[in-house]
C-alpha cells in the first residue's frame, strides 16, 4: 500500500530534539494540518540537504510522507518573507512557539491561527523591535480564541451589562468579568478599562500594560493545566536586567 504523502506544505518549524545518532525529530506547525511531529533522517549529517533548513522562524514549504503519528520528513524548501528575529524579539518568538506546542493539538489544523502567527514574526522582526507588550497580548488573545478558548473582556459574566471602565473586576476563567463589589466569587482583579483596552487591544497606558500581561498569564496558566511555560521565565530575566 502506497503510504501518503504530502508536498509543499507551508509551515514553520516550532522545536527540533535529536533522534537516534544523526537524525531529528522535527515538530512543525502547517497551514492546512496543523501542529505535526516529523522525522528528518540524517539530518544531522553535516552534508544532510535538511540540516540547514530546519529552523524555528523560517516560512519552509515542508514535504513528508507517512501514515503513523510521526511521519517522515523528505523535503524542507524556504519560502522566505519574514527576516530573522534577534535579542529580545528572538525570545518572544520562541515563546510563542511553546505556547503553540503546549496549547495546540497534533493534527488539528488552525489556518487562520497559521497566518496570524505568521504576520506576527514579521512584527517581531520589524527594526527597533515593535511594541513587544502588545504585539505577545493579542498573540495570546487571539491564541486562546482560535483553539476555543476565547474570553469575553467587553461585557459582565452572567448579567451580560458592558463593562464600565469605572469599575473593579474580578475575571472568572471561562466565565468573565464579575464587578468586585457583589461578585462573591474568586478571580483575576482587574480594572474595567484594562478589559476594554484589552477588548480593543489598546495597550498604551501602563497600568493597563501591567493588569493585562497577569490577566492573560492567569487564563493561559489556566488552560495549561498546570504545565510550565519555560520562556516566560527567561524573557521576565531578560526584561528585568
Amino acid at each position: 500500500m502506497a503510504q501518503a504523502r504530502t508536498d509543499n506544505e507551508p509551515g514553520f518549524v516550532l522545536h527540533t530534539w535529536p533522534f537516534r545518532e544523526t537524525s531529528l525529530i522535527v515538530e512543525v506547525f502547517t497551514r492546512h494540518h496543523g501542529r505535526m511531529a516529523l522525522i528528518a533522517r540524517g539530518a544531522r549529517r553535516p552534508r544532510s540537504a535538511l540540516r540547514g533548513h530546519v529552523q524555528p522562524f523560517t516560512p519552509l514549504l515542508l514535504s513528508w510522507f507517512g501514515k503513523s503519528e510521526v511521519r517522515t520528513l523528505h523535503g524542507a524548501e524556504w519560502q522566505g518573507g519574514v527576516e530573522p528575529l534577534n535579542g529580545l524579539p528572538l525570545m518572544c518568538g520562541f515563546y510563542l512557539n511553546e505556547l503553540l506546542l503546549k496549547l495546540l493539538a497534533r493534527d488539528d489544523p488552525h489556518e487562520a491561527l497559521f497566518d496570524y502567527y505568521r504576520a506576527t514574526l514579521v512584527e517581531l522582526a520589524q527594526p527597533n523591535g515593535n511594541d513587544l507588550e502588545r504585539v505577545l497580548r493579542r498573540f495570546e488573545k487571539h491564541l486562546l480564541s482560535e483553539i476555543g478558548y476565547a474570553a469575553t473582556f467587553h461585557e459582565e459574566a452572567e448579567t451580560a451589562r458592558p463593562v464600565r471602565d469605572d469599575t473593579r473586576y474580578v475575571f472568572v476563567p471561562e466565565r468573565g468579568p464579575y464587578a468586585d463589589e457583589d461578585s462573591g466569587v474568586s478571580g483575576i482583579p482587574v480594572s474595567g478599562q484594562t478589559l476594554l483596552d484589552l477588548d480593543q487591544d489598546r495597550l498604551d497606558s501602563p497600568i493597563t500594560r501591567t493588569e493585562a500581561k497577569l490577566l492573560m498569564r492567569a487564563l493561559i496558566n489556566h488552560h495549561l493545566g498546570g504545565k510550565p511555560l519555560y520562556t516566560r521565565q527567561m524573557l521576565k530575566e531578560l526584561t528585568e536586567k
